[in-house]
């Protein structure tokens, strides 16, 4: 069985890397947003043209990006939400919740000290951890049955 993923959140570290490679040899096909920080905020304008107003620029951007992001989310089989330390990813509780409304397997990855704010999220998913590796351990054990 092939199990499509959808790697949502946070993007400044290489937590996506971690999971890809810890689950090689696993028949999983892995799908993200852009990552690109610059690209994904200038993708709007740059294609569409400049906006003098920050709100209409920021507007055109997220609208372009959630036409990939809505595909990965209903595309995905599991839906994995990264959390990470230094910034507040309100972008990645919005996939969560897009993913919830659609009945999606939600595994999210968080700090300890960010429980409190995160419990709604926490309480849709199905699995919460605050490692990477855990995560591709549990991709592991859903395909093959076996415990690390």
């Amino acid at each position: 069985m092939t199990l499509s993923v959808y790697l949502s959140g946070e993007i400044h570290t290489d937590w996506r890397e971690q999971i890809i490679a810890a689950c090689e040899g696993l028949d999983v096909v892995f799908d993200s947003p852009v990552t690109d920080h610059a690209a994904s905020d200038d993708c709007g304008v740059a294609i569409m043209g400049a906006e003098d107003n920050k709100f209409w620029h920021d507007h055109k951007g997220a609208k372009l990006n959630a036409i990939r992001t809505r595909r990965g989310v209903e595309m995905a089989d599991v839906v994995v939400v990264r959390f990470g330390e230094k910034y507040k990813q309100w972008n990645a509780a919005f996939d969560a919740g897009y993913a919830s409304a659609l009945g999606k397997s939600i595994i999210v990855v968080s700090q300890p000290e960010h429980q409190h704010a995160l419990k709604e999220v926490h309480a849709a998913a199905l699995a919460v951890t605050d490692e990477p590796k855990a995560v591709a351990q549990m991709l592991r054990y859903v395909l093959t049955a076996q415990l690390p």
